[in-house]
């Protein structure tokens, strides 16, 4: 029972342990940052959006540069810097009082979240054995949507304040919930790597065609959050009869089963045949989902509302799976020197599929009247079977190693005589 709800001893645990702390901070910010930058700061709501788009589109540029940058510093101390720059980050909020102090701050929180996220996977794939790395992953995910759900509830508390100190708190807590994370991460067991000079430019991992490929099937994939987050909330108030508190319900549906069901679903992602084959059934997944929620545009009453639920388990379903085969993906096919530019190639692929897609999906889904889904549905369809050529085509495709060379977690040294 306990290996179901604990990663295995030693640095899995700790890397869970840090997961939920942080999210709890983050958890608490993400539930009111746009009431604190509109009532605390004076911010429009045009503003607003303006400067997460450019928060958004900064963090896409640098993603592989920073990556690059863990590569060659290592991930343990690039996941402390990227932590140290957050907190400078959020302490300087509340000095916020102008349109452009606002991108300032947003942009150190985009750099912040590239380094950091480039960092923890960087040390993780190099400190945790790979038999065990996915599923501690898994693990960590799970811990941090625990984490989020947490702040989320407390971060209700502060907006309910309704006061400039209650806003304040907002920002405040996650800069402490970063310091105390930072502290826990350099406590960590370090990770040495030898790794020569490395004078290749990040973006030349998009040379990789073969991994380019695979990253788009996988910003296929991450169209699935957009659809969950964005798509089904307004295909639900507009098209269907389902009352809208259904929609914080459908929320904690997802909530519950991703805490739940993240580790099990990891069971197949040991090699490049099982994780493309959990990557199948992730685009067949949102398939399926995408014609139960055209579906649900046709019923009624009680009906609408499991017709929803349904769809939910399914995107959830997409969401468990393509997580799970993309750590594997990321971990195991770059050359263990190169891992952080890998995965900046990623995320920015994946990246820009959620940038373009709310506003593709939702005249897909909404604005046609719903024979959109199915186009959408034949865009996962297509992922789906490419998925198997991609990931043979990866397999048989030589990446040449570097210098370096990564070992274990370092034995504790006696201090130097000097």
């Amino acid at each position: 029972m306990i290996q179901r709800v604990l990663p295995p001893p030693g640095l899995p645990r700790q890397l869970v342990a840090q997961s939920a702390l942080v999210a709890v901070g983050w958890g608490i910010y993400l539930t009111g940052s746009v009431v604190f930058f509109s009532l605390y700061v004076g911010l429009t709501p045009v503003q607003i959006g303006l400067g997460f788009s450019i928060s958004g589109l900064l963090g896409l540029v640098l993603a592989m540069p920073l990556g690059h940058l863990a590569d060659r510093f290592g991930g343990q101390r690039a996941w402390v810097a990227g932590s140290i720059v957050g907190v400078v980050a959020f302490l300087l909020y509340p000095l916020v009082g102008a349109f452009w102090s606002f991108v300032v701050v947003l942009g150190m929180q985009a750099v912040s979240q590239a380094l950091t996220d480039a960092g923890r996977s960087v040390y993780t794939a190099a400190a945790v054995p790979a038999e065990i790395r996915v599923r501690t992953m898994a693990f960590v995910r799970a811990y941090l949507n625990m984490g989020f759900t947490v702040g989320a509830g407390l971060g209700a508390v502060a907006i309910a304040l309704d006061s400039r100190p209650g806003l304040l708190i907002l920002v405040l807590a996650n800069a402490g919930g970063i310091l105390v994370s930072a502290c826990f991460v350099a406590r960590m067991p370090a990770v040495h790597t030898e790794a020569g000079p490395d004078r290749r430019p990040p973006w030349g991992v998009l040379r990789d065609h073969p991994f380019t490929a695979l990253t788009g099937v996988f910003a296929i994939l991450s169209c699935s959050e957009v659809l969950f987050s964005t798509v089904v909330p307004l295909w639900a108030i507009t098209s269907t009869d389902a009352p809208r508190p259904v929609l914080g319900a459908l929320f904690a549906l997802n909530t519950v089963l991703a805490v739940l069901l993240q580790v099990p679903a990891t069971r197949h992602a040991v090699s490049l045949t099982g994780s493309a084959n959990l990557t199948r059934w992730a685009a067949l997944s949102t398939v399926a989902a995408c014609v139960v929620f055209l579906v649900g545009g046709r019923t009624q009453g009680w009906l609408t509302i499991a017709v929803l639920a349904l769809g939910v388990v399914l995107l959830t379903g997409t969401e468990l799976w393509s997580s799970a085969a993309e750590w594997y993906f990321v971990t195991e096919v770059p050359p263990p020197d190169r891992r952080g530019v890998y995965l900046g190639a990623a995320r920015t692929g994946s990246g820009v599929a959620r940038m373009i897609g709310p506003v593709a999906l939702t005249f897909l889904a909404v604005h046609t009247g719903g024979w959109g889904w199915w186009v959408i549905a034949a865009l996962f369809a297509v992922a789906a079977l490419l998925i198997h050529p991609v990931v043979a085509w990866v397999g048989r495709t030589p990446r040449a190693l570097a210098s370096a060379s990564t070992t274990g977690p370092a034995e504790p040294r006696a201090p130097s005589a000097h």
